[in-house]
């Protein structure tokens, strides 16, 4: 697998443009090329800029020391192959003008929140305790109802005392009073698939070209580079002042169109793989792929990673298409971000677009991160609950039968429990319980289109014992943002480009389903006070996590507490038969009921009855929730 150009391997790690008061050092690795200059611009919208010869030093690295003071000027390279000449924006730039037409040179301590470097981070003893809620940017804000002034922008996470037209918390505020610990956040680097001055254009983002700079289309000026640095720091610092963690969605896998890529006009045939007639093989299924097994794309990939868990202070990152990287290299990032964040949070998809040049063996795919403290979207967990993901199929929650050893499979966090139920995981922490994702139907709309004979209110209830089983379950929780308030977009799956009309968040919804809001914000709440509901080790949830006996379509389990401040004794129940079922309950003690169909209280609930001993009669498409001290 070794390509002849890594013998060209170049350590350093001063890649890019380097801003110093006195001068700004600009490194490129371009092994192949003749003749690079540096062409220097003074303002973003020059056409013309000032050319300067670069040296050509060891290991394909050309180099130029400017001497002065540079801070917030622009730059690209030219590339001269005799015939013709080129202009490129740097790959490893760290600042650009309007669609990354030009790199920035960046003093980046100007542009700090105050206190930056100290400030305090959200902080967890393990990756299980994290709840994490998936947002895209504009989603977040572009609806009337957000109350937001920074519709569609980074800033949108900054304000505070924002409303609904009813009155109604939304915005930052109601993630804080919703109880989620991080937000993930869908592509927030520059993408190619807008242009950043149309504020009517829509995508995800997963098209990247300039992996280092944040996307333009999300600050309030898109022309001048240091606007949407400054506000995304701000942005992530007001999340960690609500002690909320900030993860980055991160696409490593493949770049948009790659034939004009940074990387591939200034090392052709390099950073991408090909077959053998020269050809961009697709395991993205977005037309490239990034040859993560090679020694400069790695550490093309690492320095990046590093860069913003450094510069940004991000919590963690969660890999698109994660099994188109190669084992070593998620190795070695694994080991080189907890080195600057012991605390990191590192999940991804483990699996791939489309058939790739990589060997099945070398993937990072599901059972490569045993024992490595990376996470995988658990997708049999997800579809044991609700089914498949766009079409008319049945899950536990839907009204599908027998699917119990794999709901209970999912709830201990797909470990190897016992003969019967064993999964891909070596610790809980290796998975990411979710039962919906940006990708696809919603939650809500994939119950519409599974049961189009249910009743309003069973639907409702589905979504709610959907999101019940993942937040009571061993391992990593995951929430597609909105999905609590019954999010829907009217009906498309793979809505990346179908506008904000679509995608856009309703927040009026938190009002129309306050009910359900102050349902899963109680198990949020509970299980961020339980330390048993979230066991980092396999033998401690084979040791506290016990299943009893339930009636067909009913998963039951006690969770046994060693724990100060948890409860003694836990006994979750998911009912998901349309009808009401009577349980017999453990021991002959009375147990106390802190969940019902109707409310969460982690004191006890106040509808219906508090205690019960023997059995109890529970409520169709529910989950019940008892303890005792």
């Amino acid at each position: 697998m070794e390509h002849p150009l890594d013998s060209f391997f170049y350590p350093g790690n001063d890649l890019g443009a380097t801003y110093r008061k006195s001068h700004t050092l600009f490194k490129v690795w371009a092994p192949t090329q003749r003749n690079i200059s540096l062409i220097l611009y003074q303002e973003h919208d020059r056409e013309r800029g000032t050319i300067y010869p670069m040296k050509r030093g060891e290991k394909g690295i050309w180099e130029l020391k400017l001497k002065g003071e540079y801070k917030n000027k622009y730059y690209n390279y030219i590339i001269d192959s005799g015939d013709k000449s080129i202009e490129v924006t740097d790959p490893y730039a760290k600042g650009a003008t309007i669609n990354g037409e030009k790199g920035m040179i960046v003093d980046f301590k100007s542009l700090n929140p105050m206190d930056w470097k100290h400030h305090p981070r959200p902080q967890m003893a393990s990756p299980t305790q994290a709840i994490i809620y998936e947002m895209h940017i504009r989603d977040f804000s572009m609806d009337k109802s957000s109350g937001m002034k920074n519709r569609g922008k980074f800033i949108s996470f900054t304000e505070t005392n924002t409303t609904n037209t009813k009155g109604d918390d939304t915005g930052v505020d109601y993630l804080k009073e919703l109880g989620i610990t991080h937000i993930h956040l869908l592509p927030i680097f520059d993408f190619g698939s807008v242009k950043e001055e149309k504020h009517h254009e829509y995508n995800w983002g997963y098209d990247p070209v300039l992996y280092n700079v944040p996307e333009g289309s999300y600050s309030t000026d898109p022309y001048h580079g240091e606007i949407r640095i400054r506000e995304l720091k701000d942005t992530i610092y007001c999340l960690h002042q609500q002690d909320i963690g900030v993860i980055m969605d991160v696409v490593y896998n493949h770049t948009y169109i790659a034939e004009n890529h940074p990387l591939e006009l200034l090392v052709p045939g390099y950073y991408h793989r090909t077959d053998k007639k020269g050809n961009f093989t697709n395991g993205s299924g977005c037309g490239n792929e990034l040859a993560s097994e090679r020694q400069m794309v790695r550490k093309y990939i690492l320095d990046s990673l590093c860069f913003w868990a450094r510069e940004y202070q991000i919590d963690g990152f969660r890999f698109d298409l994660m099994a188109l990287h190669d084992q070593d290299t998620m190795n070695i990032i694994e080991r080189e971000l907890k080195k600057i964040n012991p605390n990191i949070i590192l999940y991804g998809e483990p699996w791939i677009g489309g058939p790739s040049s990589l060997p099945p063996p070398l993937q990072f795919t599901k059972g490569s991160q045993r024992g490595k403290n990376i996470a995988l979207f658990n997708d049999e967990f997800r579809e044991a609950i609700k089914g498949d993901n766009d079409g008319r199929g049945l899950g536990f929650v839907t009204g599908a039968k027998g699917l119990e050893e794999e709901i209970k499979r999912g709830i201990v966090g797909s470990i190897y429990y016992n003969e019967h139920i064993q999964g891909f995981a070596q610790e809980p922490i290796e998975s990411v319980n979710y039962v919906s994702a940006h990708d696809n139907l919603t939650l809500y709309d994939k119950i519409e289109k599974s049961c189009p004979y249910a009743t309003a209110e069973e639907k409702i209830k589905m979504n709610k014992l959907a999101l019940s089983i993942i937040l009571t379950s061993q391992g990593i929780a995951f929430i597609h943002g909105g999905a609590e308030i019954l999010r829907s977009k009217k009906g498309y799956p793979n809505s990346y480009n179908m506008g904000d009309d679509i995608n856009q968040v309703n927040w009026d919804d938190r009002y129309r389903y306050k009910d359900n809001v102050d349902y899963i914000k109680g198990l949020i709440a509970l299980r961020k006070t339980q330390r048993v509901m979230t066991l980092s080790r396999a033998e401690e949830v084979k040791k506290h996590l016990k299943f009893i006996k339930s009636p067909p379509n009913v998963v039951a389990y006690r969770l046994t507490s060693p724990y100060q401040g948890d409860y003694a004794k836990i006994l979750i129940i998911h009912n998901a038969n349309r009808e009401k079922v009577e349980i017999y309950l453990p021991d002959e003690e009375k147990w106390k009921v802190i969940a019902n169909a109707q409310e969460v209280n982690i004191y006890g609930v106040t509808k219906e009855e508090k205690y019960f001993r023997g059995k109890i009669k529970l409520e169709p498409l529910s989950t019940h929730i008892l303890v005792r001290d």
